[in-house]
């Protein structure tokens, strides 16, 4: 990949780590906390209430819900009428290489449903390719292992013929998934492939994969919310599920824009 690129990757990465709402607001009470016991004091008390009012709101409220809901009725479940594809893409980011690597087995962390639903989908349509993207999203060298190998190892477990795997170990991100893997693959006109991620990384993903030619069908899973209305007006438990829900969908619509300004999306909210 070009240099633009591991800059683009690199400069993600950090800017989030401060970026993201739990480390601000952790971070407000904690400058906080010390300010207290100076002659700040009186500004420290601020940061302190400040900082534990957006955590309290951010963990029980459903704010994560609202930043989910309209990514993920962005994009309907194909029906049970669908065609045979061609093949089934499915992007990295359930699995867990590095535990893989130190337990022996395959494990799996956040959005398991890609691959379940990718083994349900190879399992219905069984001339289809199934193409794993995911090589290392490690900032560090020493826990770069790529995501492909683990979802190999799974992959072969549950029992999918290797003759039909494809496996892109290079990408780190979801621009270098479409494109990677679209190198790699080659398709062909006419050639139908689906496209498995979580339903609120759907549409980016989509975006992506449309700017770099390639016309994918969108097959989302791993969904956060019910689609019911009731849903969004209650509180969120545990506060940790609030906490993480918040992370992940600000990171979602920050990378919605940054992708579109950087050119690597062909909208800011693409749909089908």
């Amino acid at each position: 990949m070009t240099l633009a690129n591991h800059v683009f990757f690199y400069l993600s990465k950090i800017l989030w780590w401060f970026a993201a709402p739990s480390n601000v607001l952790t971070a407000l009470v904690l400058v906080g906390a010390v300010l207290i016991f100076t002659r700040w004091s009186r500004g420290g008390r601020r940061l302190v209430v400040t900082g534990a009012l957006g955590l309290a709101v951010c963990g029980l409220s459903p704010l994560g819900l609202w930043l989910a809901a309209p990514l993920e009725n962005r994009f309907p479940i194909p029906g049970p009428d669908m065609a045979a594809p061609t093949g089934i893409i499915v992007l990295g980011g359930s699995m867990d290489p590095l535990t893989t690597a130190a337990r022996g087995q395959p494990t799996m962390g956040s959005a398991p449903g890609r691959i379940t639903e990718a083994v349900a989908l190879a399992r219905r349509f069984p001339t289809a390719r199934l193409v794993f993207t995911g090589g290392s999203a490690a900032v560090f060298r020493g826990e770069a292992l790529d995501e492909a190998g683990a979802a190999e190892a799974l992959f072969r477990q549950i029992g999918i013929d290797p003759a039909r795997l494809t496996l892109e170990r290079d990408s780190r991100n979801t621009y270098e998934n479409a494109v990677l893997t679209r190198a790699l693959v080659q398709p062909r006109p006419g050639e139908t492939w689906l496209l498995v991620t979580s339903a609120w990384h759907m549409p980016r993903s989509f975006g992506i994969f449309r700017k770099a030619g390639w016309t994918v069908i969108a097959y989302p899973t791993d969904f956060e919310t019910r689609g019911r209305p009731g849903e969004l007006w209650g509180p969120i438990l545990p506060v940790s599920r609030g906490l993480d829900l918040v992370d992940r969908m600000v990171r979602e619509w920050l990378g919605l824009v940054a992708y579109r300004l950087g050119g690597r999306s062909d909208a800011l909210l693409p749909g089908p």
